[in-house]
């Protein structure tokens, strides 16, 4: 049975193949991490409920995509639903850092003119050795993209990965509360539901009708 919630926010993680995305994704949605499993054929599909603050239910809707080239009309479909997108690159292959402006470029042509909230993830920064892309080479493109938060983080060693969605989720929220992201008729990345009292789970409640 589904849980009610106050908002729902779709998000979509993007990036070159073999950056690690499902991995992120099983680390959050799942609490572990399976070395042998492979990248989804097209689109893999989570929900994580998050308690935000006291009595605020969030629901989100995460979408895990394939980066190859053959797979990217799909993932095209997703973006355009989603409000959020963590947008991963390798630090260990500098070639899928070099490659983000194309995603980022990308996805802000596809979705307008909705409103899609990036993080920047630099993922499997427990290989230091192997690193080829500097904190200071990150955190300045984000700067250059206009996006607030550059997360290194580790799905195998379980470093940052809740931050890096708690993050973008609590950007999301405050900027809905600022005004900043509209909501548009026919648009589901950012759906507000009815008021939910998580202590009294037994009142009855409704859910607004809308995708997933």
């Amino acid at each position: 049975m589904d849980f009610s919630w106050n908002y729902r926010f779709g998000i979509i993680i993007l990036g070159d193949s073999f950056v690690g995305k499902s991995s992120l994704l099983q680390r959050y949605t799942e609490g572990m991490f399976d070395k042998s499993r492979q990248s989804p054929l097209g689109i893999d599909f989570k929900v994580k409920h998050l308690e935000f603050e006291p009595g605020i239910l969030i629901k989100l809707l995460l979408w895990d995509t394939a980066g190859q080239e053959r797979f990217k009309s799909i993932s095209r479909s997703y973006m355009r639903n989603s409000v959020g997108c963590l947008l991963v690159f390798d630090l260990t292959k500098r070639q899928t850092f070099e490659r983000l402006r194309d995603w980022y470029n990308e996805v802000i042509d596809y979705v307008k003119p909705s409103k899609m909230v990036f993080i920047l993830i630099g993922h499997k920064c427990d290989l230091e050795e192997e690193q080829e892309v500097s904190k200071e080479e990150a955190e300045r493109l984000a700067k250059e993209l206009g996006i607030t938060h550059y997360v290194e983080a580790s799905a195998k060693d379980n470093l940052n990965v809740d931050s890096a969605f708690e993050s973008l989720t609590m950007e999301i929220y405050e900027l809905f509360h600022a005004g900043r992201i509209p909501i548009r008729e026919g648009w589901y990345g950012l759906s507000v539901g009815v008021p939910v009292d998580l202590y009294n789970p037994d009142e009855p409640k409704t859910e607004k009708s809308g995708c997933c």
